[in-house]
């Protein structure tokens, strides 16, 4: 099929909610606040400006907000009726991502008690 006998109209993105997302505009704010975020981010991280123990919180926040930009500029998750299966899938992955963390996390912490002191381990391979 040549592109001449293709009449079809061009389609618009469609979100989960059921809005049709038109043009480009939506996709320009949405790069320009995840810029935004990870150039703020990246400050915070090099200044003296903020109090050094709150910097991981800060960043923390920050990545919170990059990922709501994410969500709603990219991904298009909104606040519709249709978004419910959406919105319970991205749940379950941050609570499957948490359950990760968490548990590398622990043994990360536990791992020094558990194992055998250097001494004995220096020993063993004499």
């Amino acid at each position: 099929m040549s592109h001449a006998e293709n009449t079809e109209p061009e389609s618009t993105d469609v979100a989960p909610g059921g809005q049709e997302v038109e043009g480009v505009l939506p996709y320009v704010i949405g790069l320009g606040l995840a810029t935004l975020l990870t150039v703020v981010a990246f400050f915070i991280s090099h200044t003296t400006l903020v109090w050094g123990p709150s910097i991981p919180v800060a960043l923390s926040v920050l990545a919170i907000a990059q990922m709501g930009v994410h969500l709603v500029f990219f991904l298009h998750i909104t606040s519709g009726p249709d978004n419910v299966n959406n919105v319970m899938a991205l749940a379950f992955g941050v609570l499957i991502v948490f359950l990760v963390i968490g548990g590398s996390l622990w043994i990360m912490t536990h791992l020094n008690h558990n194992m055998m002191p250097m001494d004995q381990i220096m020993q063993m391979q004499r």
